[in-house]
């Protein structure tokens, strides 16, 4: 009859050469017990016993993480169940298994939750369309209804802050959220005063919950049938003389970089992701010529802009970082800046304070409806205003544009300098002797 294992024993077998081949040492005290020695040195604790006449065996765990006391309290536990007909190997197998289920289940009901699911919408959805659309800062505006903006201290990271959605579904599954949730939301935003923005929240869940259908997160989207709170026409804001004044003086305030391409928007009326992407191979300085390819436009056609004396003087001014792409406003990374929403927030804090009160609700957009309207208040034709912004409807629609090819190339440059004067007169609030002045400020 073998001995009884002791602590001692097991301590002296640690400490001993290793096994040539795989050594079970049976414990004479509880029949069934082994200590089990690999040629690596490594011990554990295994319990045999038979099941439906069937020889099994039970592995409890290794030593010195299971003590012999341990062991021998789970061997009596495992043979007691062996006695009672049942196969506690196969019944710690399929716990294995539940416990691995359970886990997985409590890592996808993380993932389901509302604000980790707007989190990957935005990582896997939002930032790639924006990129794709030549509009990389697009996403913002979703994220900031939704809850989420852009780290500070790193732009590739996401921090929940603000927003209408995120702080009242926080902690919900994204599958028990209702019709009924997204009415109620709504009305909340609707009846503090703010139509438009429940329209432009119900636009951002929308897309959320189409995305999530779409990857099978949830079988349909709560927003279905769901009508927009308030009825609004198409954009038509325009910004006034005055308030024009506010923001290229806010912008003066703001600085490198965005304070330059704010300017350079009202100056060209091109678009923001336009402006932000300007490369130096693009512009002829001496020609006075900023030149788009056609990957960089919403309409794939190549695209050129006159550059006033004005906007020549504020690019001049700006430092020329090395990039591999030559971006003309880099970021530290490489790539040209981003992060708009916070330019625009500042922006807006400087002519609310200069103006004794915020300007009405307004976009970077809104720019370049502004600058159509100003040069048709100049009496610049329709067509080359439309050339200028590089639209491709009205004058330009359908069978008139394949015909239509002059690119009014000296009108649009006249047209621009005739704004850029405008604009002089705006800021100086008279006509300046030299359009060039009013770049003052670029760095």
């Amino acid at each position: 009859m073998s001995k009884a294992l002791t602590d001692i024993q097991i301590e002296r077998l640690e400490r001993a050469p290793a096994p040539a081949s795989r050594q079970e040492i049976p414990d004479g005290l509880l029949a069934g017990l082994y200590l089990v020695r690999q040629p690596s040195r490594a011990m554990s604790f295994a319990v045999r016993y038979r099941h439906a006449g069937q020889p099994r065996k039970l592995t409890l765990g290794s030593y010195p993480a299971i003590s012999l006391k341990a062991a021998r309290k789970l061997g009596r536990d495992a043979l007691i169940a062996a006695a009672e007909g049942r196969d506690p190997a196969r019944e710690k197998q399929e716990k294995k298994v539940e416990d691995k289920r359970q886990a997985a289940e409590e890592i996808r009901g993380q993932r389901d939750l509302f604000e980790n699911v707007a989190r990957e919408f935005i990582e896997r959805y939002a930032k790639p369309k924006a990129k794709q659309k030549n509009r990389p800062d697009a996403w913002r505006e979703t994220g900031r209804i939704l809850g989420l903006r852009s780290d500070p201290n790193d732009d590739a990271k996401l921090i929940e802050r603000g927003g209408d959605v995120i702080p009242r579904w926080r902690g919900r599954k994204i599958q028990e959220i209702t019709k009924r949730d997204v009415v109620t939301l709504l009305d909340e935003v609707n009846d503090r005063g703010a139509p438009i923005m429940a329209n432009r929240t119900l636009a951002a869940v929308r897309r959320l919950f189409n995305w999530a259908v779409s990857r099978d997160i949830i079988a349909a989207s709560p927003c279905a049938g769901v009508e927009p709170p308030a009825s609004e026409n198409s954009r038509d804001r325009v910004l006034t003389d005055d308030e024009l004044r506010l923001v290229w003086d806010a912008a003066d305030a703001e600085g490198w970089p965005f304070g330059p391409i704010v300017k350079l928007m009202i100056l060209t009326g091109q678009r923001e992701g336009e402006v932000a992407g300007m490369r130096w191979r693009e512009l002829e300085l001496d020609a006075k010529l900023w030149t788009l390819p056609a990957t960089r436009v919403k309409n794939d056609e190549m695209h050129t802009v006159p550059l006033s004396d004005a906007a020549i003087e504020i690019i001049k001014g700006l430092p020329q970082i090395r990039t591999s792409e030559g971006f003309v406003f880099a970021s530290r990374r490489g790539a040209h800046v981003t992060g708009f929403s916070g330019a625009k927030e500042r922006i807006d804090e400087a002519t609310a304070k200069a103006n004794e009160e915020p300007l009405p609700a307004w976009v970077f957009h809104d720019l370049r409806r502004t600058v159509a309207s100003g040069m048709a208040r100049l009496g610049i034709q329709l067509p080359v205003i439309e050339k200028v912004l590089n639209h491709k409807s009205g004058t330009f629609r359908g069978v008139v544009g394949v015909y239509q090819r002059h690119s009014f190339a000296e009108e649009r440059r006249a047209g621009l300098a005739a704004w850029a004067s405008h604009v002089g007169a705006v800021v100086f609030g008279k006509q300046p002797d030299n359009v060039v002045s009013i770049s003052r400020g670029a760095r």
